[in-house]
């Protein structure tokens, strides 16, 4: 019989989740092996042993986020109407994730000092998680409310936008109160202009 698993699922849990506060705290900067076991009053060896080393766990957590991304892009609400759809998925899915994870919007949108062998590792939950975007889009696309222009090309205007005001957001720069008119203001002036050529 073989020996049980000293580090399990759990732990690794534990131990992402702790890394996250840490970095919501006090930047990514601050993350280390010791400060992240010490949160969870395990060993270094645990965290050494499920991730590798600080760079794995800045990539667990950008993986973590967009995993996150991705569930919650395709439990979005489809209706028949595809362009209130697309707004409420940016407010309900990307704002949402932003400002109740922004360390995690920190590493993988932002990408603020993470290294690029990290960004490289994100690379495919990334592309998954963009294609549920792109899904959205590709719906305005089929009711011909894209004026001619390409989805990858939308999708990619539509996710700047929603990281500008996310970012404005996290900073305190939208006023207090007003955050969801102005992102469905943003976000639904974005998509009525699509269908112009």
């Amino acid at each position: 019989m073989g020996r049980p698993r000293e580090h399990d699922e759990r732990t690794g849990f534990a131990l992402l989740d702790a890394a996250e506060k840490i970095v919501e705290r006090s930047g990514v900067e601050a993350l280390s092996v010791r400060a992240v076991a010490d949160e969870v009053g395990t060993s270094t060896r645990a965290v050494y042993s499920l991730f590798g080393s600080k760079e794995g766990l800045v990539g667990a957590l950008g993986i973590r986020a967009f995993e996150m991304l991705g569930r919650t892009i395709e439990a979005a609400a489809t209706t028949d109407d595809p362009a209130t759809d697309l707004v409420e998925a940016g407010v309900t899915v990307f704002r949402r994730f932003a400002t109740g994870h922004p360390a995690l919007f920190q590493i993988a949108i932002q990408r603020i000092r993470v290294q690029p062998e990290v960004v490289r590792e994100m690379g495919p939950v990334a592309t998954d998680a963009f294609a549920g975007l792109a899904r959205k889009v590709a719906r305005l696309d089929d009711a011909g409310l894209l004026g001619g222009r390409a989805v990858v090309e939308v999708a990619m205007e539509f996710h700047a936008l929603c990281e500008g005001l996310a970012a404005l957001e996290l900073r305190g720069l939208l006023t207090p109160g007003e955050e969801l008119r102005v992102w469905r203001d943003a976000l639904g002036a974005l998509v009525a202009g699509f269908a112009g050529r």
